[in-house]
């Protein structure tokens, strides 16, 4: 007796582990339920708005004070007025180390040295060689409607705004806001410290920013006026979106019929909201949560992304500059340039070289500083350069691209080409980009920006190279994938409210 008894026991056992295991798999789909039935009601609504927003952005980008914005509202340089010459405009500014920008314009009718050095940017009078510590509010609005060619009527004086909340706009605060009174609606931001235009928005650009980059950043100032505030913002916000987003798709598939096929049926269960919710998940859920998950990888959280950079000492490294710093830029030299037209005239170094590099709307020509002589670059100089960037290192490849490729191409702001792509053997895998008509550094990229590319820009932006070229293409993708998700967040919106209403799902 005894011995069956306990022979009994022992065949029990498997039972009792399948029964665990039973009760384990059900508890557990029963949490996976729990889990996107709640986050869905809580983050749909949050959905639906991040995809109409990222469809207006398709068309409407935020507004940006760019280069070329700067080059075309300039006027020519006015070189009979310069005075001042380089080497004793950067001594006057008071900056230590090597400029990372160093150029000469207009400000209003006077000639002027912006310098940025150590991330302060200073500006030089480029007729009395006095550093312009600040402007007063009439001045610049003298000096804007010169340019302009009328009087301005509004303007203020603001910290800040919806347009300059974030911090690249300290160094020149506070700002004078001036209304041109145009057509477009234009508003120009001039920082009180060095006169020059840091921005600009028109009327369209704040509208549709309203419905698009301004919502989908969470980029409303009380929040975007705080770094951390913002980031930490925009990944918890996204963080249970993805997770409910994941948990569908698993819901989905188990919710799956596929008996009911034989039968003439439908796939699913569900009817109505629910049937379109469910059938939406399953051809949308995958590009939802990704798209999800990338738009969260844009802040990089928890350092994911290591966000290499040059340093100060691979730039001065790569410019070879003199100590002190010098360019030789003499009188003459300003006058044997042909830098008549020019709107700016850039200062830097290259391998120890002193260069100029003219600028206006349609050309850009590049001259030796100390001679005023046009001269270029070769490409074996240019690579001994990048060499003194990663001595360590050896570059394994250097190739003047013509085309763009995957890693290299233009999307909201153009790239230059032909671009020389320089490879390093280095453990990250450092891939260097000169611009070979002027010797400068236009990017780095490494194998964690090249992860980067691929699971944050492509999967929520789909930029690549021949689809950009094929803009109409693109846009109908984008469409096509944010219908899908919109229809599995507005039916997850209705579900959602229902679930309240009701207290579980119908």
């Amino acid at each position: 007796m005894g011995g069956r008894a306990t022979l009994g026991a022992f065949h029990s056992l498997p039972d009792r582990r399948d029964s665990w295991l039973r009760r384990a798999v059900k508890a557990g789909k029963r949490w996976l339920f729990y889990t996107h039935r709640w986050l869905g009601v809580a983050t749909c609504l949050l959905s639906v708005m991040w995809f109409v927003s990222g469809l207006v952005m398709l068309y409407v980008q935020f507004p940006a004070w760019t280069d070329r914005d700067r080059i075309t509202f300039l006027p020519p340089i006015d070189l009979a007025h310069v005075k001042v010459l380089p080497d004793a405009a950067l001594a006057a500014s008071g900056l230590s180390g090597l400029p990372s920008v160093f150029r000469l314009e207009m400000d209003g009718d006077e000639p002027v040295y912006r310098i940025i050095a150590g991330g302060k940017p200073v500006t030089v009078s480029g007729v009395t060689g006095s550093v312009v510590a600040g402007i007063s509010e009439r001045d610049a609005r003298r000096r804007i409607a010169a340019i302009v060619g009328h009087d301005i009527n509004e303007a203020a004086e603001v910290d800040g705004d919806q347009w300059t909340v974030t911090r690249r706009f300290n160094p020149y605060r506070p700002l004078y806001k001036f209304d041109l009174g145009d057509d477009a609606g234009t508003v120009l931001y001039v920082s009180s410290k060095s006169g020059e235009v840091v921005q600009d928005t028109t009327r369209v650009e704040r509208f549709w920013n309203w419905l698009g980059a301004i919502p989908h950043w969470i980029y409303f100032t009380p929040i975007r006026k705080d770094q951390e505030v913002w980031r930490q913002s925009v990944m918890w916000l996204s963080g249970p979106l993805i997770i409910g987003a994941s948990a569908g798709l698993w819901v989905g598939l188990l919710r799956l019929r596929p008996s009911r096929m034989k039968a003439g049926k439908s796939i699913t269960p569900h009817r109505g909201w629910m049937k379109w919710h469910h059938i939406g998940g399953l051809i949308g859920g995958l590009f939802l949560a990704g798209w999800i998950f990338s738009g969260w990888l844009s802040v990089n959280p928890f350092g994911l992304f290591a966000r290499t950079q040059l340093t100060e000492g691979q730039r001065a490294a790569y410019a070879g500059a003199p100590s002190p710093l010098r360019l030789g830029v003499t009188r003459r030299a300003l006058g044997d340039a042909k830098l008549a037209g020019a709107k700016e005239i850039s200062f830097y170094w290259v391998a120890g070289r002193p260069l100029m590099l003219a600028r206006s709307e349609r050309s850009a020509a590049l001259y030796s500083a100390d001679s005023g002589k046009p001269t270029g670059l070769s490409t074996r100089v240019l690579r001994e350069a990048a060499q003194t960037i990663m001595p360590a290192a050896s570059i394994v490849a250097a190739d003047v691209l013509t085309r763009e490729h995957v890693y290299w191409y233009s999307h909201h702001r153009k790239r230059p080409l032909p671009i020389l792509e320089v490879v390093f053997d280095d453990p990250n895998g450092t891939w260097l980009y000169i611009d070979p008509a002027t010797g400068e550094l236009a990017g780095l990229i490494d194998r964690s920006a090249r992860a980067n590319r691929w699971l944050y820009k492509f999967l929520h932006d789909y930029d690549l190279p021949v689809l950009l070229r094929n803009q109409p293409a693109r846009d109908g993708l984008v469409w096509l994938l944010s219908i899908a998700g919109l229809i599995i967040s507005i039916s997850g919106v209705v579900v959602g409210w229902r679930t309240l209403k009701r207290g579980k799902f119908p």
